[in-house]
């Protein structure tokens, strides 16, 4: 195992299996020292973890953890092109996209679930430049997408 799933074994998660594409795309790509995800969805098990507006139906709390497992699912698909996460050098780039409520403007509060699992796993280079966007709705009526580049 990578330091990086150490570390993720040590918050009691492990990196799950590749969420399978809800339509034409493929989870990752890799184009020259940067892997770039699609849009990940808060898949466990193979199921949406929730759906709804953050603000609505969806807590602040509950969207938070949907962004971790979104983090999550990016990390798997990033092992997926590069095999050893321990490869990475550096998160580069995070796009959390929160489907809310208009009167809803905690989107960087939901947004820090992905980061902060981003930063526990790969400690200095899980630091990175982030984007939280509110949107009025996501694939699936999904509360959370979210995106990563990641450098190698």
């Amino acid at each position: 195992m990578s330091v990086v799933e150490d570390r993720l074994a040590e918050l009691g998660l492990t990196v799950p299996d590749v969420a399978k594409p809800v339509a034409a795309y493929v989870p990752a790509v890799r184009s020259g020292n940067h892997i770039f995800t699609s849009g990940q969805l808060p898949m466990r098990n193979g199921e949406l973890m929730v759906t709804g507006k953050v603000g609505g139906e969806v807590g602040e709390e509950q969207a938070a953890e949907c962004a971790q497992q979104c983090a999550l699912n990016a990390i798997a698909a990033v092992k997926s092109v590069i095999g050893d996460l321990d490869q990475v050098k550096r998160i580069v780039k995070v796009v959390a996209f929160v489907a809310s409520t208009p009167d809803f403007t905690g989107q960087p509060r939901v947004a820090n679930g992905a980061s902060e699992l981003l930063g526990k796993a790969f400690g200095e280079a899980g630091v990175h430049a982030r984007s939280a966007v509110g949107v009025p709705v996501l694939p699936l009526d999904t509360p959370v997408e979210v995106e990563i580049t990641v450098e190698v």
